[in-house]
């Protein structure tokens, strides 16, 4: 290990004093930075138009579109993409991890800025703690991101979701900006918010965001066991949590940009837990403490040549209650503490006007400590480097990239899993076949795999640390189609795709019920078909109707040789499932219907009728009106989540809330 650190500390230096004299050099440069046009200004079409030349399925909510759907979190917003489903416990506190395509949560990388949200402890990112409040957009990428000024470890996944966050903005003449936020409605819930940007000089601004969630988590729900009907009420489903983003923002000349973030959530929550043998509350708790800070720096040495470092450390405390489980010791009370250090430089180099290449190099290491009983402490170390080239003209674009992944661990106690190397490609490519046409033919190949968490290799009587990756192999084959006139606009796009996973790591009981273990068993085929449709329409110079509709069809198959259920669809994936939104805006007043639909599906391996969840739907109303009161601008909005009160689950024995209501007050100074 003490080598692979040397080398590890060389390279970044190395790294730093390539980069340092262009960063020197460019000082004698002009600094006067440009302010009269900004980006923003084509934002929307821009983004259009990257998602229809994209050779991989990209999906994309701004941050108009999040203000007006009935969604607190980046959990909520992402429910409405296509191939996504979203594992939901219930209520505002409720855990939600994301499953796409069928490959599970691990698969799936969550990026805040540009920089991964990272979880070595097992691999998920719970999407429920990140707030639409301060999000300028999500977006969800199949395969992997297209820019080559991303770091490896956006190479590394077999999907990323993109989280971008507001940045200061100003109007003429003004160097604050601020905004109020007020949401209160069912299940006792209390969220206000407060943002603040401020401009310090000409290159340099601020921004700080902070909130609170509160909520008593308490709603009816009808429980049946097969011989009698009862209404009970969830309990023990209470949250209450504090967020604060403070940012900086700078950008010293026309050619570089900087910023730097700190990140702060703590919550504590109740687990209720599944209702089953007519219990229909659980004591358990879970307290989380997140901590980061995060900085970018990029500078464009020249017409041929920039790059970007990237840096991040992480601290994250998760305490688990459970006064069910008592031992000698007294009740279970398990605490972890994670630590992540990474590193990043990204240098994209332009050789013709049509063709750019990259090299991304990513450094990382992440240590887990516990109060468990013969804990390993481990503490991983892993180097990621991609090489991609991008080919692009007007109507052909193919990128092809390469990631190299070496990861080394060592543990204090026991024995530690092996080191792995790994090399993965991926290629892409999009074809306008049709001058005339804005029709465009996609395909991409990516095979990744994901590396077994920490519980999975080192968790006590269960982790086990010969465990192998688990590897996916992805095709993807589709079309997108834009047609726009003066006033109206569509776009329509289709994906089929084939998916394979091997060495999918599953939990077997051992010698007996208590003792469970960790093997590479089993093996999953998917086939999908996806399909969307978007529109806007200009009505009048102050009436404006966009529509969304979004299809997955997903056949996810169990193909493990002598597997009692070979044949059978994974659980929790439905074959059928879809979303659709309309959102009408006149003048000062916006109306926004959306509806969600869900496919039966099983909660188990076996496909027996025991198994069998029942399909769900939920239609979603909400309004808002924005009035000028002297020099502020105040927003009113009603929200009516789940109109029809359906009872339903998304995950088994987790009832999910029935008709609820929120209403939003919000002030812009």
């Amino acid at each position: 290990m003490s080598l692979f650190k040397t080398f590890y500390y060389k390279v970044c230096i190395g790294c730093l004093l390539m980069v340092l004299p262009s960063t020197a050099l460019c000082q004698d440069l002009d600094s006067v930075s440009t302010t009269t046009l900004k980006e923003v200004v084509l934002k929307y079409n821009t983004t259009q138009h990257l998602t229809h030349i994209s050779p991989v399925p990209v999906q994309t909510l701004n941050s108009e579109t999040l203000t007006q759907l009935n969604s607190l979190s980046v959990a909520d917003a992402i429910r409405f993409f296509s191939g996504v489903q979203l594992k939901d416990y219930g209520g505002v506190g409720g855990l939600k991890t994301v499953n796409i395509r069928s490959m599970g949560s691990q698969h799936t990388a969550v990026f805040y800025d540009g920089v991964r949200l990272g979880n070595a402890q097992n691999g998920q990112v719970d999407l429920g703690k990140y707030s639409l409040n301060n999000m300028e957009q999500v977006s969800l990428y199949q395969g992997q991101r297209t820019d080559l000024e991303q770091s490896a470890k956006g190479y590394a996944s077999a999907n990323s979701i993109y989280l971008k966050s507001k940045a200061p903005t100003f109007s003429l003449h003004k160097n604050y900006e601020a905004e109020a936020t007020v949401k209160t409605g069912s299940f006792g819930l209390m969220n206000p918010s407060l943002g603040l940007d401020y401009k310090l000089n000409d290159k340099i601004s601020a921004r700080l965001n902070a909130e609170m969630v509160s909520a008593d988590g308490e709603y009816k729900f009808q429980y049946t066991n097969g011989s009698y009907d009862t209404t009970a009420i969830r309990k023990n489903a209470d949250i209450k949590s504090y967020r604060v983003e403070a940012a900086l923002y700078g950008k010293p000349s026309h050619n570089s940009s900087w910023h730097v973030k700190y990140y702060h959530f703590d919550s504590e929550r109740g687990l209720p837990g599944a209702i089953v043998a007519n219990v229909f509350s659980r004591p358990q708790r879970l307290w989380d403490q997140s901590n980061f800070i995060q900085g970018e720096f990029k500078q464009h040495v020249s017409e041929a040549y920039s790059y970007i470092i990237r840096a991040k450390y992480a601290s994250d405390h998760t305490r688990y209650l459970d006064p069910e489980i008592v031992s000698l010791d007294g009740i279970l009370d398990n605490k972890y503490f994670q630590k992540t250090y990474y590193t990043s430089v990204v240098n994209t180099v332009k050789l013709k006007p049509f063709w750019n290449v990259s090299l991304a190099s990513d450094f990382e290491e992440s240590t887990l400590d516990a109060n468990l009983y013969r804990f390993a402490y481990p503490k991983r170390f892993s180097m990621l480097n991609a090489f991609a080239s991008n080919l692009y003209f007007k109507r052909f674009n193919v990128q092809l990239s390469v990631l190299s992944t070496t990861v080394n661990e060592t543990v204090e106690a026991y024995d530690s899993a092996d080191d792995f190397e790994a090399f993965t490609p991926s290629f892409m490519v999009n074809v306008q076949p049709f001058k005339t046409s804005d029709f465009r033919l996609r395909a991409f190949y990516k095979k990744i795999f994901r590396m077994p968490t920490f519980n999975d290799l080192y968790y006590t009587f269960v982790g086990n640390t010969y465990l192998d990756p688990e590897y996916s192999e992805q095709i993807n084959l589709g079309f997108s189609f834009q047609h726009s006139k003066q006033k109206s606009f569509f776009e329509f796009q289709a994906d089929v795709y084939k998916i394979w996973i091997t060495d999918k790591i599953v939990a077997v009981p051992g010698t007996n019920l208590f003792r469970w273990t960790m093997l590479n068993l089993d093996e999953v085929e998917t086939t999908g078909v996806e399909l969307g449709f978007k529109s806007a329409i200009k009505l009048s110079h102050q009436f404006n109707i966009t529509t969304t509709l979004n299809y997955t069809y997903q056949e996810a198959i169990d193909v493990t040789p002598n597997s009692n259920t070979n044949g059978d669809q994974i659980p929790y994936i439905p074959l059928h499932s879809g979303s659709a939104t309309a959102m009408a805006t006149y003048k000062a007043f916006k109306l926004n219907y959306s509806f969600i639909y869900t496919g039966g599906r099983y909660s188990q391996k076996a496909n027996i009728n025991s198994n069998y969840l029942e399909p769900w739907y939920t239609h979603d109303l909400s309004a808002n009106y924005t009035l000028g009161v002297l020099n502020t601008k105040v927003m009113l909005g009603v929200e009516v989540n789940n109109l029809l009160d359906q009872q339903y689950a998304v995950i088994k024995n987790f009832p999910m809330p029935g008709r609820s209501y929120r209403l939003t007050l919000n002030f812009k100074l």
